[in-house]
């Protein structure tokens, strides 16, 4: 018997800025049996825009949409029957054999494949660099700003990862801050703040951090972290608006209309 759109069950490996992107945008579209799979420490700096502080805080809202922390399978039917996107900690992705998922979406951006494989659903997307189309996912879905932002790809892969963030007012490497060194990360600062060129914005160890823009803060990892060189810790966007950092990107909303479009052609037939 053929499944309603609202009867589907999604699973959307990671809970960062862009799968919860995508989380909103199928819930808008009335596709709310959600459940969204993260580490026990995410490590996502737009947090006001990702799901994954509910891991710590046992929930977050997002453009009026609401997701939960759960721990096993009757707590995520329970989310669902509330009206509400499951999160659960499950780094090794236990949930997909427990649960019947009628799509899988790996929306971890890791530039690589973790792990994830066509039999894990009838329908398994790829987000962006790591996947191709048919061999280890069903679709890829282009994740690079650009003309092909949002394209769904049915054979092939995406674009390979530039390792230069995507440009805002003309600025792209300097508007994101990454730890220079190992240590603890450290600041007074909170998303939404103004900041001005040359303006601390934290310390690693002993290493002060600068902001190399004047911009707000709209995205920054928790006080009291541990991070590596090389971890993105602060996100500073040159526009100004505050208004932004509560509210869902572009590009976030880009991609998850690629996959609601994925999920249509497959199941609204």
């Amino acid at each position: 018997m053929k499944k309603s759109l609202r009867e589907l069950n999604i699973c959307i490996k990671g809970a960062g800025e862009m799968a919860s992107g995508i989380a909103c945008r199928l819930y808008a579209a009335n596709i709310r049996r959600i459940v969204m799979l993260e580490i026990p420490e995410p490590m996502a700096i737009r947090q006001k825009v990702s799901f994954c502080q509910a891991v710590n805080q046992g929930e977050q809202t997002i453009e009026n949409i609401t997701a939960v922390r759960t721990q096993n399978r009757h707590d995520i039917l329970a989310a669902w029957n509330d009206h509400k996107i499951s999160i659960r900690v499950d780094p090794l992705w236990n949930t997909i054999d427990e649960i019947s998922f009628d799509v899988v979406i790996d929306a971890i951006l890791a530039k690589k494949n973790l792990g994830t494989h066509k039999k894990e659903a009838p329908l398994v997307i790829g987000m962006g660099p790591g996947f191709e189309a048919n061999v280890d996912s069903h679709v890829v879905i282009e994740t690079h700003r650009g003309h092909s932002l949002g394209k769904a790809i049915y054979s092939g892969t995406a674009d390979k990862d530039t390792g230069i963030p995507s440009d805002i007012n003309g600025y792209s490497d300097e508007r994101v801050i990454k730890s220079p060194v190992e240590g603890v990360f450290q600041t007074e600062k909170s998303i939404g703040d103004l900041v001005k060129t040359g303006e601390s914005i934290g310390t690693v160890g002993s290493e002060n951090i600068m902001a190399k823009i004047d911009g707000v803060i709209r995205g920054l990892l928790t006080a009291g972290i541990t991070v590596s060189k090389d971890t993105k810790m602060a996100d500073i966007d040159p526009r100004g608006n505050i208004s932004y950092c509560d509210t869902i990107s572009d590009k976030a909303r880009a991609l998850g209309g690629a996959v609601l479009e994925v999920i249509m052609s497959k199941y609204n037939c």
